[in-house]
């Protein structure tokens, strides 16, 4: 009564109609599922769970023949359902039917259905050893009519190629294969098809067929799509041609891809790369100077800087052939051809230049390679061919020249702390100690330098290691007027006390001392700690117990403050934390001092307030005793 109340509330609710059939199963009543089941079907004949419970019910208590009326009303309804034809194919097989199973493909075939149906059709006629049988579904069904139709798929035809090489019909694989191929014809031609045709050729022994396969795939089929044809063309030459003959396949398909790509772009420089690396591996020295000329006949047509940058390494390499191959007056003429061709009074390139030099180094050549070089800083004065061109001096041991070299530079870019300081390297490793400070001077003297701090530390290290300390003094003298930086005071201190001499620490803490004072009033308060712990650290080593507690005093308390933030509008953001340091030496903080030590007190009262309301007994047990 509860199943039929159901029922007649949701009539369309399938599971109520399953339960009510699966419980009067369960009772034995047999006859009554099925009524209910039939009921069902009246409601809603498309379920596909419905009909798949229904016939499984009947199988389930050995009603074959109700199960396969039910498998037949249901492949009639629904002949689309796969899940129908499998099941009912597979139920005439398990009872040992198997011609009523065959007559369920029959009819399941006349659906054209998809491939894998045919699939299993085959493989049900080889599971019986019917292989005449199965050949005439892939030719009367499969070819003929539907998989041609239907499923026009290369896979399909290699499929059944396979299951005539499988069962040693050889003749009868190949000429499948032939018909795959006439059918598809050069409009559709896919590489799996030659890949598979070539390899049963193969293992026939049958290597020309194989090479007239391969040839003709790659001959038809875009480079782009025969990559796995390529592939596997190269194993069998590997196994069974001769090297030539692989060396050949490989170069001729990737200069044919190059040079579709470099039509395509010609000033796609990458592709022109690696074409030219390709030739010169392969080829001879003729076709790749033919390959160069062409790569370089394509200018960047405008003339920037950060489009020349690719293309200045053709002529590069073109210049590094020429040599390689011992062609001195080529090489000559490839460089001076490309220095010719760059708009040097928009931009140049200084590699351009050392490079021609060092090729007329190399072939003995001084006074061209001095000429170049002399030109280029004529011409287009850079940094990087200043110091080439010095670099090359000082190989040779031509002091005077780069003493001349220096000076034209600093003249050129007297901002350059670097080209200062290796002028003064040089005079000091000539050893002439006064050039050497003299150039040292009219540095720092520059209005305009790039890294002055390094310039003021590579003399500051040039006076120590001449042991001129009093000098050393007046440079961090001259430099502290400059700047008061935390790092110069410590770099003070610090010499003070690495000079070695009687009263160093005295200096040394007299620094420090100068040090503090001159930072009182320092905005950046963390550079006024860092000296203080630097102070600190000295005093721990070598101070006494007066000094140690004098520094301790002058340490800061750090505190936590508030501030409110704005934003880009004015609006307000919020509010920030941050750290605060309060000294204890200036005089303005000390009403902030002495509040911050009642605050602490206040703070250890409460917490001591507190754990006596906590544990009383503790506190009367401390008092007697």
């Amino acid at each position: 009564q509860t199943f039929e109340d159901n029922i007649r509330k949701n009539r369309t609710v399938i599971s109520n109609w399953i339960k009510y059939a699966q419980w009067e199963e369960s009772l034995k009543e047999i006859q009554r599922a099925r009524s209910i089941y039939e009921r069902a079907l009246d409601v809603d004949y498309r379920n596909v769970t419905l009909w798949l419970k229904y016939a499984e019910m009947e199988m389930k208590n050995r009603q074959v023949n109700h199960a396969r009326n039910i498998w037949d009303r249901a492949i009639t309804t629904l002949p689309r359902v796969n899940q129908f034809w499998y099941k009912y194919t597979y139920m005439e097989e398990m009872l040992g039917n198997i011609a009523g199973s065959r007559q369920v493909f029959e009819r399941w075939m006349e659906w054209q259905p998809e491939e894998q149906a045919w699939h299993s059709y085959i493989n049900f006629e080889l599971r019986y050893k019917e292989v005449d049988r199965a050949r005439t579904i892939y030719e009367r069904y499969i070819l003929s009519t539907l998989l041609v139709i239907v499923h026009p798929d290369v896979k399909n035809w290699i499929k059944y190629a396979r299951f005539e090489e499988k069962h040693s019909y050889f003749a009868h694989a190949r000429k499948v294969y032939e018909r795959a191929v006439e059918f598809f014809g050069e409009e559709h031609m896919d590489e799996h098809l030659y890949v598979a045709f070539a390899k049963f050729e193969e293992n026939q022994k049958e290597f020309e067929r194989v090479r007239v396969i391969y040839k003709y795939a790659l001959d038809r089929i875009p480079k782009q799509e025969a990559q796995n044809l390529f592939k596997n063309y190269t194993i069998f030459e590997k196994k069974f041609g001769d090297r030539r003959g692989i060396e050949d396949i490989i170069v001729s398909k990737r200069r044919f891809q190059y040079e579709e790509e470099v039509k395509a772009n010609p000033h796609n420089y990458d592709a022109w790369f690696d074409y030219l690396r390709l030739v010169e591996s392969d080829t001879d020295a003729e076709t790749v100077r033919e390959v160069y000329e062409r790569a370089i006949a394509n200018v960047p047509p405008i003339q920037e800087k950060r489009h020349w940058k690719r293309y200045i390494y053709l002529w590069i390499n073109y210049a590094l052939y020429e040599e390689l191959e011992a062609k001195a007056k080529r090489t000559r003429q490839v460089y001076q051809a490309c220095i010719e061709l760059i708009p040097h009074k928009k931009f140049t390139f200084a590699k351009i230049w050392l490079l021609y030099a060092q090729f007329e180094i190399r072939q003995k050549n001084l006074p061209l390679a001095r000429r170049a070089l002399g030109t280029s800083i004529g011409k287009c004065p850079k940094n990087k061919l200043f110091k080439g061109y010095i670099e090359l001096e000082l190989q040779l041991r031509e002091f005077d020249r780069c003493r001349k070299l220096y000076e034209k530079f600093l003249e050129f870019a007297p901002e350059n702390c670097t080209s200062w300081i290796k002028f003064a390297e040089l005079e000091t490793i000539l050893g002439d100690i006064d050039r050497a400070r003299a150039i040292y001077e009219l540095a720092i003297g520059q209005p305009r330098l790039d890294m002055p701090e390094v310039l003021w530390k590579s003399y500051i290290d040039f006076e120590i290691e001449q042991e001129e300390y009093e000098k050393t003094r007046n440079l961090y003298r001259r430099l502290l007027q400059r700047t008061q930086h935390v790092k110069v005071w410590i770099s003070f201190a610090q010499f003070e006390l690495s000079a070695g001499r009687e009263g160093s620490l005295s200096r040394c803490r007299q620094i420090y001392e100068e040090a503090n004072k001159a930072m009182r009033n320092c905005e950046e308060k963390e550079e006024r700690v860092m000296l203080l712990e630097s102070w600190r650290n000295f005093e721990e080593e070598f101070g006494t117990d007066t000094t140690k507690e004098r520094i301790d005093k002058l340490m800061p308390e750090k505190i936590k403050k508030r501030r409110k933030l704005q934003a880009e509008d004015g609006s307000d953001a919020g509010w920030e934390e941050y750290y605060d340091y309060i000294f204890p030496e200036d005089t303005a903080n000390q009403p902030n001092l002495k509040l911050l030590a009642m605050a602490k007190l206040w703070k250890k009262q409460q917490q001591e307030s507190e754990a006596a309301e906590v544990d009383p007994d503790k506190d009367v047990d401390e008092s007697q005793s």
